[in-house]
């Protein structure tokens, strides 16, 4: 792992709280990586995450596309999103980062943050836009920008577009490996933990396409129903965190403990809401084939060693969950327009390729999909340094 570029803490003088900026690296002066807010955040955390983004460019670079990747970065607020200081304390955060957000850090949602927060916040923070340093590299801005705006206006059975890319990738990358290993939809069940922006998403699309949810867990607890679970219902019943309303269950759903989706009776393990949630200690409840990283490093290392040699494969999230910062730059760039049916239809193509891709190398180098991921971003990352230059 290589030295950040910039790595910083800040204290905020109203709370005491802290918050954190790291830049892993620019390319063509600017980076790339959302914003979390939860209980625990940490600068490793947060560090781990900018060297995860640095990757995920890397991974989406195509020399035929007008999406340039970018540096990675990432902040992180150590805060409750439910607590009422949140808000105030997120804006204070961004008005002492707003120097790096209007030169070189473009950001916007991520765990415990939904974008209209982030943009209300910026804009009472006095700034433009959470993507607004990238703004020199367009060709149109005004152009870009428009289309950037009708994209996230864009709704899907009353879901935003901007919610369901990512999901739409998590499960183009779980149907992309049960493909690979001649797996049918519909004898595949899941378990998804997070049902907010990328779990809510996540479930729908694995359902759609033919696998059956069978437990679904968020702070309340586990929910559950080996005949499958009416996905749809319990979208309809969150709140704004993602939590469910237990008065939409149906007479099958059972509630359990929170961490009982981690043990469920499932070929596929979704964790989707926060880091770390997988360790050594256990991962021996797990009996699935595959984890899919829809969150950022759920899976631990050690962990991740162990699940390998039971003959579990985890899907890593540089890959998994990436299609949500890809999706944002090939609309301002303007590779697809503000359209959900080529959302969609281009972020299918794209999860499909690179997944098959991560695959195909492990199996060829007899490596873990995360060692694979990492080393065709190694691959890339010099290529669009070569083009674009890059600043350390």
């Amino acid at each position: 792992m290589t030295t950040p570029l910039l790595s910083l803490t800040w204290t905020d003088h109203v709370t005491g709280r802290q918050g954190f900026l790291v830049v892993d690296r620019l390319v063509r002066g600017v980076a790339s990586g959302g914003l979390r807010m939860r209980p625990g955040c940490t600068l490793d955390e947060v560090t781990g995450l900018a060297q995860g983004m640095s990757m995920k460019e890397a991974l989406h670079y195509d020399p035929q596309a007008r999406y340039v990747p970018l540096g990675g970065a990432k902040g992180g607020i150590d805060c409750d999103p439910r607590d009422a200081e949140a808000y105030g304390l997120l804006v204070r955060y961004l008005r002492s980062m707003r120097p790096y957000i209007e030169n070189f850090w473009t950001t916007g949602e991520d765990l415990g943050l939904a974008q209209d927060v982030v943009d209300r916040a910026m804009a009472e923070a006095g700034l433009v836009s959470s993507v607004q340093a990238v703004y020199p590299l367009l060709d149109d801005e005004v152009g870009a920008r428009r289309r950037l705006a009708e994209a996230f206006a864009v709704e899907v059975d009353g879901i935003g577009l901007d919610e369901l890319v990512g999901g739409c990738g998590v499960a183009e990358s779980v149907l992309t490996a049960l493909d690979r290993a001649g797996v049918p939809y519909w004898r595949t069940r899941a378990a998804v933990q997070g049902l907010g922006t990328m779990g809510g998403a996540t479930a729908r699309f694995l359902t759609r396409a033919g696998l059956t949810v069978v437990a679904v867990a968020d702070i309340k607890g586990t929910i559950a129903n080996p005949a499958g679970l009416d996905v749809e219902s319990l979208l309809a019943a969150r709140d704004a965190y993602g939590t469910v309303d237990r008065a939409a269950l149906r007479p099958g759903d059972r509630e359990l403990p929170g961490d009982a989706w981690l043990s469920a009776e499932a070929e596929v393990l979704v964790p989707a809401a926060v880091s770390y949630v997988i360790d050594a200690a256990n991962q021996g409840r797990i009996t699935a084939r595959w984890i899919a990283e829809a969150a950022n490093m759920p899976v631990r290392p050690e962990a991740e060693e162990l699940l390998a040699a039971r003959g579990i494969t985890v899907l890593p999230d540089v890959v998994v969950n990436s299609g949500t910062n890809a999706w944002w730059w090939w609309t301002l760039f303007g590779d697809i327009g503000p359209d959900a049916d080529q959302a969609f239809a281009h972020t299918r193509r794209s999860m499909r390729a690179l997944t098959d891709l991560t695959l195909a190398r492990a199996e060829a180098d007899g490596t873990a999909p995360r060692a694979a991921a990492h080393a065709i971003a190694a691959e890339r990352l010099p290529l669009i340094a070569e083009r674009f230059g890059r600043h350390r």
